[in-house]
């Protein structure tokens, strides 16, 4: 009976305790309503730029944990009053002078015409060198013929345009070379270049052309299979292999 009647008045507690939330609600209906409202921003001033916030010196809205517990402490920002307000005033102007627009400055025909005559000139006056790679063997039985030894992998237009920029330092495009077929074989070349009449010819010359020569790399395949021993490529695999494939395995 005891445990019964200590049950009895617990029961009374809580349902005499819910009637007073309930009438707390009904009495203080603005508190409860306003449980809900988000939280106000803190107007700060920024010590430093902070990326994705604001620049020095300007003011920002920011929420109120933000700025107790990592702006404030690490002194990247300011309450927005009057003291902090001239005290940043006047620091920026001593430790901070105000900072130059720079303007930018459109380039004039001449200094175009300037630049691509600087270009031109370093592209006949240079001379752009290319090799490949061969088997000696199969080299020397060419050799005997009247006809000469073409290349598993002709220069092409592209491959002038990536070694011009990689060489020269000169920017091209491809409708600059005239080049009907690629260089299949080896030796010296005169690349036709077309350019903008507007750049004068230098002293001597009738048109403009690119000196382009075409070397050969003399390695034997075998001895290349003995240097590349841990992999024990088989001559019948490297014979298969092109030349730039052979060219960056063995980092020649």
């Amino acid at each position: 009976m005891a445990y019964l009647q200590h049950g009895r008045n617990a029961l009374r507690q809580i349902i005499r305790d819910t009637n007073v939330q309930n009438q707390d609600r009904l009495m203080q209906p603005l508190l409860f309503a306003c449980q809900g409202v988000r939280y106000r921003k803190l107007e700060v001033i920024l010590t430093t730029s902070i990326e994705k916030l604001g620049k020095a010196g300007e003011t920002v809205r920011v929420a109120p944990g933000y700025f107790r517990n990592h702006l404030m402490p690490k002194l990247l920002a300011v309450p927005n009053i009057d003291k902090f307000v001239h005290l940043i005033r006047e620091q920026r102007k001593i430790y901070q002078p105000e900072e130059e627009e720079v303007q930018v400055v459109a380039k004039t025909v001449e200094d175009k015409t300037k630049e691509y005559e600087k270009a031109a000139n370093r592209l006949v006056n240079a001379r752009l060198v290319l090799r490949r790679f061969i088997d000696v063997e199969k080299f020397r039985a060419r050799a005997t013929k009247d006809d000469p030894v073409e290349l598993r992998s002709p220069v092409t237009k592209d491959e002038l345009v990536a070694e011009v920029a990689r060489q020269l330092c000169v920017h091209i495009e491809p409708e600059n070379l005239y080049l009907p077929t690629p260089l299949s074989t080896f030796g010296e070349f005169e690349v036709p270049l077309r350019l903008p009449k507007s750049i004068p010819l230098p002293e001597g010359k009738v048109h403009w052309t690119l000196q382009v020569k075409i070397r050969e790399e003399q390695y034997l395949l075998f001895e290349l299979a003995k240097w590349d021993h841990r992999n024990q490529m088989s001559r019948e695999y490297l014979s298969s292999m092109s030349d730039d494939a052979i060219y960056h395995h063995f980092k020649l």
